[in-house]
């Protein structure tokens, strides 16, 4: 069994771990970055406190990884509240739906992870609940069928996407607040990365063992802490506690990272590309074929931060690497005449 990417930027086991869920911010005052993103939430918050009304519903969209699960329990924190959380996949049909809504309390927070993979039939239930705090099923069916109404105590429903295209209409027009969180700044993630350091009783981490790390976590803080447990293991075991960025090279070399944050699928996909379709332009089912991996896995978790880092061009025509990715693999770049690739 091939073992989980260490910069993949989608939740995995390790992630959910009690000690890791202790880095995460608890008040909107320790949260780094998203600045537009938390001012808007820090306003609504207030406003929403001094009327003694729930917060309005909010809709956040955009890559894995970059904090949408922790803002839920920030904001619910900051209310006074309890966040429940759950997923669209978990909510298979309206008894799910209904049974977490009825034992909420007064402006507590629900949210709903990958609310675009709502089942269409509890999707209709959310509706009334976001906008008049109550929900109506059907009892029986034909002649006897009658409608009940069950009243629910005012909420903030919370919904996360990183496919905001695939939410219905009806859906996001409802959200009173919608944004996109964009990936970090290297010094947003450094701040973020010495923060969780001395909550993990590290000794002070050197300013280049910080930027070592913060260049290597794809914009992503879900990332830059798997990162710095890595570090943090192999500083204790293999280098006698050292945390300079030797060490940083070193521990995150055997794990395939490379100073960019590549790993070997990365590479791989770029190799392919480079090699055997001269840089491009391919299709990406021709390229899946070549590496051996999912044409859907390498345009979700691979293709969008090759994109980001201006190492991949999306053209009709197909896929292009840049004379950038060439190099950076080791390849010679052939001679184009577009400036895109100059």
């Amino acid at each position: 069994m091939a073992r989980e990417r260490l910069v993949s930027a989608a939740e995995q086991a390790a992630d959910a771990e009690q000690s890791v869920g202790a880095l995460r911010p608890g008040t909107i005052g320790e949260y780094v970055g998203q600045r537009e993103l938390i001012e808007r939430v820090r306003i609504a918050i207030e406003a929403a406190r001094s009327r003694a009304e729930p917060m309005e519903h909010v809709l956040l969209h955009g890559p894995p990884g970059l904090g949408k699960t922790t803002l839920a329990h920030v904001i619910a924190a900051e209310m006074g509240t309890r966040a429940y959380v759950t997923s669209g996949p978990a909510l298979t049909k309206a008894a799910d739906l209904i049974g977490t809504l009825t034992k909420m309390q007064a402006n507590d927070v629900l949210f709903i992870d990958e609310i675009h993979r709502l089942p269409t039939a509890v999707e209709e239930y959310i509706y009334p609940a976001m906008e008049d705090f109550r929900i109506d099923f059907t009892v029986d069916s034909g002649m006897h069928s009658k409608v009940v109404t069950i009243g629910l105590r005012p909420f903030t429903l919370i919904g996360a996407t990183t496919r905001a295209g695939l939410l219905t209409q009806a859906l996001r027009s409802r959200f009173g607040i919608s944004h996109n969180l964009g990936f970090y700044p290297v010094e947003d993630l450094v701040t973020i990365i010495d923060r969780a350091a001395r909550l993990m009783k590290m000794p002070p981490l050197p300013a280049e063992t910080l930027s070592s790390i913060a260049e290597r976590s794809r914009g992503t803080p879900r990332v830059a802490l798997r990162l710095l447990r890595r570090v943090r293991d192999f500083s204790t075991v293999r280098a006698g506690g050292r945390q300079d960025a030797d060490v940083v090279d070193r521990a995150l070399a055997l794990e395939g990272v490379d100073e960019l944050g590549l790993d070997e699928l990365d590479r791989r996909y770029l190799r392919a590309l480079g090699t055997t379709y001269a840089g491009g332009p391919a299709g990406l089912e021709a390229i899946a074929a070549s590496v051996g991996e999912d044409s859907q896995t390498l345009e979700d978790v691979v293709e969008p931060y090759l994109l980001q880092v201006g190492y991949l061009a999306r053209t009709r025509q197909g896929r292009r690497m840049t004379d950038a990715a060439f190099r950076h693999v080791g390849l010679t770049p052939p001679a184009r005449a577009e400036a895109l690739f100059d």
